[in-house]
């Protein structure tokens, strides 16, 4: 049975305190698709690019990821975006966005697809996660949907929608409050699982993240880093470590969902490392291992009577 991401392939250009980049591969499911391969052997990414994409879709079939749904579109150019990042690494500012292709994305989902038991809808138009659901023939055991502040201003129906078809919504504390309409994150947690989905992870960024479900909550530390980089892709690496250890333990509940998380914070602490995709490309068993085992020391305590 196989996971399958559908989100962005595209190039990016990035510009930090730390440096600027030309235009580099990135992209929702590129990132996610790197994150799960390593927790998970039957990764499949749905997407669109342009011809001008050439061999860098290459950086995920040599993970062993499924490229079969990845539309190329003769003589299109693929979806650009370009970044600069404020000194706090928090906040950015979007300097160039060219829709290109992904203006008229709509999925195609081959029959080699169709064994889909865990699905990442990344951060698309509602519509195409919508219709992404429509065209599967089995419901998936588990949906993941990531979205963001922009589908809540200018599509919140179809939002809605799908919000009721989905099993997992990932997003960040901003947009949890946009989207509930409270401050309170407990409150916005409850008033988000009453629209559909039987678990919230609400991401803080350098705080860590908040797991909603089965009348449980769960904060996961955020691991300090002395260095970072990039964050561009942080969210959707998680997304992907997070949906990929699911699909390798497959058993949903809240136990794993907590392990979960830990994995996809771990493998998001790796991504703002270095720029773009390049730490992701070359992680090891054992640096994953090691990274897991920070995470545990960082939240371990014992209390003395």
């Amino acid at each position: 049975m196989s996971l399958v991401i559908v989100g962005t392939v595209a190039f990016d250009a990035i510009e930090t305190p730390f440096g600027k980049t030309d235009k580099i591969v990135g992209g929702a499911a590129t990132y996610a698709g790197l994150a799960a391969s390593y927790l998970y052997n039957r990764v499949k990414v749905i997407s669109v690019i342009g011809e001008d994409f050439g061999d860098h879709i290459d950086m995920l079939t040599n993970k062993g990821i499924a490229v079969e749904g990845v539309q190329v579109i003769k003589g299109g150019k693929s979806f650009f975006w370009a970044g600069k990042y404020h000194n706090d690494m928090n906040s950015r500012d979007t300097l160039i966005t060219e829709l290109n292709v992904l203006a008229d994305f709509d999925p195609k989902i081959p029959i080699s697809y169709q064994d889909c038991k865990y699905l990442l809808l990344g951060n698309l138009t509602p519509q195409v996660q919508i219709n992404t659901l429509e065209r599967l023939a089995h419901k998936p055991k588990l949906v993941v949907l990531d979205t963001m502040n922009f589908w809540m201003d200018v599509a919140l129906d179809d939002l809605k929608k799908v919000l009721k078809k989905v099993d997992v919504l990932t997003i960040n504390d901003s947009e949890a409050r946009q989207l509930s309409g409270e401050y309170s994150l407990v409150k916005a947690a409850d008033a988000i699982l009453r629209m559909g989905p039987k678990y919230l992870i609400i991401k803080k960024g350098e705080h860590g993240a908040l797991l909603f479900g089965e009348g449980q909550v769960f904060s996961a530390p955020a691991l300090p880093l002395a260095d970072v980089f990039d964050p561009t892709g942080a969210g959707d690496t998680f997304a992907g470590g997070f949906i990929g250890y699911l699909a390798k333990v497959k058993s949903i509940n809240f136990a794993n969902m907590r392990n979960a998380v830990i994995y996809g914070s771990a493998l998001a602490s790796f991504c703002v490392e270095k720029f773009g995709t390049e730490r992701l490309q070359g992680l090891t068993k054992e640096e994953i291992v090691s990274r897991i085992k920070e995470f545990i020391t960082l939240s371990k305590f014992d209390i003395g009577e």
